[in-house]
Parts: C-alpha cells; sequence; structure tokens
C-alpha cells in the first residue's frame, strides 16, 4: 500500500504541467552548485571524459557527447512529431489559423538575432547569433501553468504553436549553420535509408523491429554526415506512420521530459563559475544573449503580431488582451535547452560555451520573473 500510494503520487506530480519547469530549475541549480563545490572540477569532467575506444567506432565519445547528439535526438524526435500533428490538425493546420504564431515566432527570431548581431558583429562570437532566437517550450508552459488562471487557455494555445514554430526554426538553423563539412559517403546513406523509410510506409508495413533499425541506421548516417545528429530524429518523426503519432507522443512525454532533459541541463550546466562572475558577463557575447532573449523576444513577437493584426490578416486569440500577449512575449524569452544546445553547437572553446550558457541562465531567469510580474499584474485585465 505505501508503495502504490508514493507512485500514485509521483505519477500525479508528472502529471501536473508545472513540475517540468520546477525539475528542469532544480536541476540547474544543483549542477552549479557541484561543479562550484571545492572539488566541483570532478563533477565537470565527469560530464565531459573521453572514451576514445568509442570514438574510433565513428561514435560520441563522452558522457555529455552522447547525451547532446544521442538522447537529445530522442527530444528533436518528439519535436517533429508535435509540428507535424500541428500542422495536420492543430493550430498550425490552416493559414488562418497559423499566421498569427507563426508571424510572432518568426518576429521573436529574427529582433533576438538583430540585437545579438548588432552588439558582435565582427568578433570571434558573431556565430552565436541563434543562441537567443530559440525558446524553451516546456518550460515557458511549464511558468504559464503555475499562473493559472491569469493565462488564458487560448493564450497558452498560442504559445504553443508559436514555441513549435520557433523549434523548427531552431531545426532549420541547426541543419544549415551549425553542422561541420559535409561527408557525402554518410549523407548518401542517409538519403538511402529515408528512401527505405518511405518504402515501407507505402507498403503501410506494421511499424517495428525494421522501423527502428533503419532509424538508429539513419542517426548514425546523419552523425557522422557532418549535419547535426539531432537532425535525424526530426526526420524520422516525418517517416512513421500518421497513426502512431499520439501513441509515440504518449509513450516518450514522460521520458523526454523527465529523464532526458534533465540529464541534459545536469550535464550542459556543469559550469564552473569564475571568481568574477559578475564581471564576466559585461561582454558583447553575454549582452547579446541576454537583450536578445528578455528584450528582442517581447518585442518581436508584439511587433510581428501587431503588424499582421493591423493588416487584417490574424486577429488575437479569444479573450485575450495586448498585454497578456505582451506577457507571453516574456515566457517566449525562456530559452534554457535550445539556447543552450546552440551555444554548445556554435562554440568549439568550452570557456567561451560556459560564458553563453551562463548568459542564457540569467536571461531565461530574468524573463522568468518579468513574465510572472508582467501576467500577475495584467493577467485579469
Amino acid at each position: 500500500m505505501p508503495f502504490r500510494i508514493i507512485a500514485r503520487s509521483i505519477l500525479a506530480l508528472m502529471r501536473d504541467s508545472r513540475s517540468i519547469g520546477i525539475l528542469l530549475l532544480s536541476c540547474t541549480v544543483l549542477s552549479l552548485l557541484l561543479a562550484n563545490l571545492a572539488d566541483g572540477s570532478a563533477y565537470a569532467d565527469f560530464w565531459r571524459s573521453e572514451l576514445s575506444w568509442i570514438h574510433t567506432a565513428y561514435l560520441p565519445h563522452s558522457i555529455e557527447h552522447w547525451i547532446n547528439d544521442g538522447l537529445m535526438v530522442i527530444f528533436f524526435f518528439l519535436a517533429g512529431m508535435e509540428i507535424r500533428q500541428e500542422l495536420r490538425e492543430g493550430e498550425l493546420s490552416s493559414v488562418s489559423k497559423a499566421i498569427l504564431p507563426v508571424a510572432a515566432a518568426i518576429g521573436g527570431m529574427l529582433i533576438p538575432a538583430f540585437i545579438y548581431t548588432l552588439f558582435n558583429k565582427g568578433t570571434s562570437f558573431a556565430g552565436g547569433w541563434a543562441i537567443p532566437a530559440s525558446t524553451d517550450i516546456a518550460f515557458s508552459l511549464g511558468i504559464a501553468s503555475l499562473l493559472g488562471k491569469r493565462v488564458p487557455v487560448s493564450l497558452k494555445i498560442f504559445l504553443t504553436a508559436l514555441a513549435i514554430i520557433d523549434d523548427l526554426g531552431a531545426i532549420v538553423v541547426i541543419a544549415l549553420f551549425y553542422g561541420e563539412p559535409v561527408q557525402v559517403f554518410y549523407l548518401l546513406g542517409a538519403a538511402l535509408v529515408i528512401a527505405l523509410l518511405y518504402m515501407l510506409n507505402r507498403q503501410r508495413l506494421k511499424f517495428g523491429i525494421w522501423h527502428i533499425l533503419l532509424g538508429l541506421l539513419l542517426w548514425f548516417a546523419v552523425f557522422n554526415s557532418g549535419i547535426h545528429a539531432t537532425v535525424a530524429g526530426v526526420i524520422f518523426a516525418w517517416m512513421i506512420p500518421a497513426s502512431k503519432l499520439d501513441s509515440f507522443k504518449h509513450r516518450l512525454h514522460y521520458p523526454v521530459n523527465f529523464l532526458i532533459v534533465p540529464l541534459f541541463a545536469l550535464a550542459n550546466t556543469a559550469i564552473m563559475l569564475p571568481e568574477n562572475a559578475i564581471g564576466a558577463l559585461n561582454s558583447s557575447l553575454s549582452w547579446g544573449i541576454i537583450l536578445g532573449l528578455v528584450i528582442g523576444k517581447p518585442v518581436g513577437i508584439m511587433l510581428a503580431s501587431w503588424l499582421v493584426v493591423k493588416n487584417k490578416k490574424a486577429v488575437l486569440p479569444q479573450q485575450v488582451s495586448w498585454m497578456q500577449l505582451a506577457g507571453a512575449g516574456f515566457l517566449a524569452g525562456i530559452g534554457f535547452t535550445m539556447s543552450i544546445f546552440i551555444a554548445v553547437l556554435a562554440f568549439a572553446d568550452p570557456a567561451i560555451q560556459d560564458q553563453a550558457k551562463v548568459a542564457v541562465l540569467v536571461a531565461s531567469v530574468t524573463a522568468i520573473i518579468l513574465a510572472m510580474v508582467w501576467l500577475r499584474w495584467f493577467g485579469k485585465r
């Protein structure tokens, strides 16, 4: 009986959308504390320790790499299925439904990237322009849930659609700008695997072991092709039968949000802060990221939304005011998972990666505070 009660309590907690944001915050704080203890270097080195014998098999060669290039493929597989389902039957299934969140997402990516570029044009940090252009969908919706009725359901739906388009934009950016020199042999291998998966679907073959084996082969080919491995997860999401989308999304929701993403947070926020951490933030890299997420996101979303509404191409979601939409803009400034992920891809130097990660954390916490204060004040008005 006690075991059943505990199991039911844990399941109820996991079903609460607020728990995802709380878990990610907890993992981040824990990882930062462990990394900055007296012997914190051992904790940071644990995630980054090299496994050279695995590297010879053309596979990820550290725990951190296995999380970022392996487990995160499942995260992007889930994101790909969400994008696909929204385009089929959700808020993005028609032009009239999609135009407002699509415009808002584009504005919310372009303005932060522009702000970042203003600070870093011509510097060695210029390649990180996409870091502040991303939104953490799980985190932002988790914080929205903490605010209860101050965030109308229609605003949450808008934020979800916006974040999904944002994810799609991030996936395209990763594929086009953050890969390595293309290896034609592996790229052709990936194309062959995609063709085989397409043929299996055309034959209406029941999803099974062959799909899984081809999916693993697709990941291996993409990982070695020069295109980032996570793109394989999105491609595979479009190769599975449409009838399986709901089932797979349901099965992967808990493992992704309560295991893979927390592991990503633990591994990628194992940052040893410098003695003058505040001073380290006073750089063009940090200011570009912080202002891009905290200011650029809401400004871009509001400006793009205002333009399409003013030109009568779209209308505001039902029972949502402009002030509440601005609050959604602050929520979209919570970059966290996606922004940290792009920071790792953008810079090869671990010290610069850490500086960018700290800036993302500062920006995300600031965005959380601003969103909660703003929506608590304007949420009922």
